[in-house]
């Protein structure tokens, strides 16, 4: 598949003051990216994902030619976001916010028409698009299509400004959590429409969100950011292997003997917690899971316990996001 989005090398240094006292203050020099490379070939949704500060928005204002990066560059569509960012422009459909930029006494079809106008798109060209979108976006049926943008929810407002990200029915989406706060309708709405966009339409879209489980839904590959560095990178399943362990093994037994997890202490990264009647709650991390379960039965039946369940748990993306999160993985790059 083609990439569409090309990053490469992407620095960008913030200055800021920090105050010292009642009058005095300081410099402080904040490395918002350190060097971030990564693409986004087009029929494919990429997740940037990381805690707050980590350089999502930044990274998503360059790509958008909305910030200069202090070194590197990025590629649209071939197009540099240094020395060709109206190539870029035209290129693109950016999302950066559900709520600002439209105006309150105009309709959603009267926004939509205002800045298809402004993008250049002919009357009748532009008149045919907005009402595709508001289609698309299911603004007719909820009645918000010629009311006021003042008297829109916020699950409405996300659908207008997506609309207005399609406009010129662009190869390459930014969209910077386009679900926050969302009701859980309007929130599956938009997850479907940005994969159908993808998959069925070709585009190429660079997806940010704080929301895990979307984001295994969603995004086909995800790029992890801590600290202005991509850390890891991969599908979700691919990122979950990279963790040190793979499986939590959950057991719940009847045991008889205590001190319980005195004698079972040798599982290494155990937890045990007592359920009430003897019975306990027995959960292992476990990058071996098969081989660790052996040593787990025989200990319990050791002890003169009896096995009611086991089942096995699969590490969550939440997991990943928290263990990268907190730098203990070694992949930077």
């Amino acid at each position: 598949m083609e990439e569409a989005i090309v990053v490469d090398g992407l620095r960008k240094t913030y200055r800021t003051k920090k105050r010292r006292g009642l009058l005095g203050g300081e410099t402080v020099v904040v490395e918002a990216l350190r060097g971030v490379s990564f693409s986004v070939r087009r029929g494919e949704v990429v997740g940037l994902l990381g805690p707050n500060g980590a350089g999502k928005t930044t990274t998503i204002k360059i790509i958008a030619t909305l910030l200069l990066p202090d070194d590197g560059d990025a590629f649209v569509m071939g197009h540099s976001v240094v020395r060709e960012p109206w190539r870029v422009r035209e290129n693109i459909g950016l999302m950066l916010t559900v709520e600002k930029g439209f105006y309150g006494k105009l309709t959603g079809r009267e926004n939509l028409e205002y800045f298809a106008a402004l993008y250049g798109l002919p009357r009748g060209v532009a008149e045919k698009r907005v009402a595709e979108l508001l289609s698309l976006l299911e603004l007719d049926k909820l009645g918000a299509a010629d009311r006021l943008f003042e008297e829109y929810s916020l699950g409405m407002k996300a659908r207008l400004g997506l609309a207005r990200a399609l406009l010129r029915d662009p190869p390459v989406l930014l969209l910077d959590e386009p679900t926050l706060g969302l009701d859980p309708p309007s929130a599956r709405r938009i997850r479907e429409l940005v994969k159908s966009l993808a998959h069925r339409e070709g585009k190429a879209i660079l997806y940010t969100t704080h929301n895990m489980f979307e984001a295994e839904i969603v995004c086909d590959r995800i790029l992890l950011i801590n600290k202005g560095r991509i850390v890891a990178e991969g599908s979700p399943e691919k990122l979950k292997e990279m963790i040190p362990y793979t499986r939590t093994i959950v057991v719940q037994a009847r045991i008889p003997e205590k001190p319980v997890p005195e004698k079972l202490g040798v599982l290494g990264d155990a937890s045990i917690s007592p359920l009430g009647g003897g019975v306990y709650e027995i959960r292992v991390r476990a990058k071996r899971p098969r081989e660790v379960l052996g040593e787990l039965i025989h200990a319990v039946v050791g002890l003169g316990g009896d096995i009611l369940d086991i089942r096995m748990e699969e590490p969550t993306l939440e997991d990943v996001f928290i263990y990268f999160s907190r730098g203990e993985g070694d992949g930077e790059r």
